[in-house]
């Protein structure tokens, strides 16, 4: 089942998140020939979003030695196995079930299940129409991370809050 390419313009979260779901999707590829060690399984996906009401909230996670040089210096993210990305965006749905980008308020903390709280600032990035925010946060060998988001949409008083986590395995 395959997926229509999107462009630039139809991203819904601009490119470097698209590039970063496409290394996400490389990522599980192995050698065709089998000649290489097999990649180690990842626990079931957890969801990316989450819906509320006229409004969803995107997120995800990875780490940044996934991604390219090229993005890696045009954002001033430090590739390392040791290093996450968070990446948020806010959608505002329409009637005919399209969304669109929002602008807003968000932040985020993130912590380990030993109750370390790791720093994590996220910043605004703006490509055209889209709006998402982006902070990087360490690990140290192999975690498991957990994510509190907060985040408030333009002209809205309600925040949206999600909790998610993600498992990491630095090489």
């Amino acid at each position: 089942m395959g997926v229509p390419p999107l462009s630039v313009r139809e991203a819904p979260f601009g490119t470097v998140p698209l590039l970063v779901l496409t290394a996400l999707a490389l990522w599980g590829c192995g050698s065709p020939s089998g000649t290489e060690t097999a990649p180690q399984r990842a626990a079931p996906s957890e969801p990316t979003h989450q819906a509320f009401g006229d409004f969803e909230l995107h997120y995800n996670a990875v780490r940044t030695d996934l991604l390219t040089p090229e993005v890696a210096r045009a954002y001033a993210i430090e590739r390392s196995a040791n290093r996450v990305l968070l990446n948020v965006s806010i959608l505002r749905k329409a009637a005919d079930g399209r969304t669109t980008p929002v602008d807003g308020k968000v932040s985020a903390t993130a912590h380990n299940l030993n109750g370390q709280v790791k720093n994590l600032e996220l910043r605004r990035v703006t490509e055209g129409e889209s709006v998402y925010f982006i902070g990087e946060v360490g690990i140290s060998g192999n975690e498991i991370l957990v994510f509190n988001i907060t985040a408030t949409p333009v002209d809205q008083t309600d925040a949206l809050t999600v909790q998610f986590k993600r498992e990491f395995f630095a090489d």
